[in-house]
């Protein structure tokens, strides 16, 4: 894969289906439907899907395409392959509440290498550049030049006082009771991937997950955390995170500063 094509494709794209996003998102009205899983799916996301993979299968037609959209029956193991998550944090979209984000990343050999996480709502957005390093464009987005950027990166972490991030939709109290083995400093919750952007850009500390992602919620996040110094491991036994698991399914996780103290499980 040459990263120096694949990036300006990638954003572009989020770009694009940000402003569809958008578009639905700040009508009057728009349609909610339940999938198989129980798990809702609006117009927005069939929309941002349709956009994304039709301009991936034009740009890079020879690599495995994964979508949350079109994945629900097929599998197939690649060890290289882009997987997208047109709109991560659907809840939040429908509740109108603006944590939620575009998703885009490229997968090689079980690692998110590359990707960009947009979040329309919040004019935020996150990337990979073609050297692996992660960066902020601070705006504003044209579609077909990248603005102004800034090279972020994970803090540097206080044992004694840290800042942990907890999702807005999925809260539990397994995941207070793990919290509450740290020193925590402050919390703030976030929807979508946006938990690990924080902790990419400094802003937040650790982020553990006891509950249910797929590979697409996570993969372009997880490229982004790992390209500002950040991690993402099991919870179970603190091993890296890999992708391309058949069924997609993750496995409850912990993203983190590389400086935080992990407890065990």
């Amino acid at each position: 894969m040459n990263y120096d094509t694949l990036i300006p494709v990638i954003r572009k794209l989020a770009l694009e289906a940000g402003e569809k996003i958008l578009e639905i998102y700040n009508a009057d009205d728009f349609d909610v439907k339940v999938k198989s899983d129980d798990s809702p799916v609006t117009e927005a996301d069939e929309a941002a899907d349709a956009i994304i993979s039709a301009g991936l299968r034009d740009a890079f037609p020879d690599v495995t395409l994964v979508t949350e959209e079109q994945s629900a029956s097929h599998f197939e193991s690649s060890d290289m392959f882009l997987i997208v998550d047109p709109l991560d944090g659907t809840k939040e979209f429908i509740n109108r509440r603006g944590d939620f984000t575009v998703n885009i990343a490229l997968v090689e050999n079980g690692v998110p290498t590359r990707g960009v996480v947009y979040a329309p709502a919040k004019d935020r957005m996150f990337f990979t550049l073609a050297d692996g390093t992660t960066v902020e464009e601070t705006g504003p987005f044209q579609a077909d030049k990248i603005g102004e950027t800034k090279p972020i990166r994970v803090s540097d972490p206080n044992n004694g006082a840290l800042m942990v991030v907890a999702s807005k939709s999925h809260r539990d109290q397994a995941t207070d009771d793990y919290i509450s083995q740290y020193n925590v400093r402050d919390m703030t919750s976030a929807g979508s991937s946006m938990k690990f952007c924080l902790i990419a850009a400094g802003e937040a500390d650790l982020y553990p997950r006891l509950g249910r992602t797929m590979e697409w919620d996570t993969a372009a996040a997880d490229a982004v955390l790992r390209g500002a110094g950040g991690q993402v491991v099991r919870f179970d036994d603190l091993t890296p995170l890999t992708y391309g698991k058949e069924g997609y399914a993750n496995p409850f996780f912990i993203a983190h500063a590389p400086g935080v103290d992990l407890k065990p499980a």
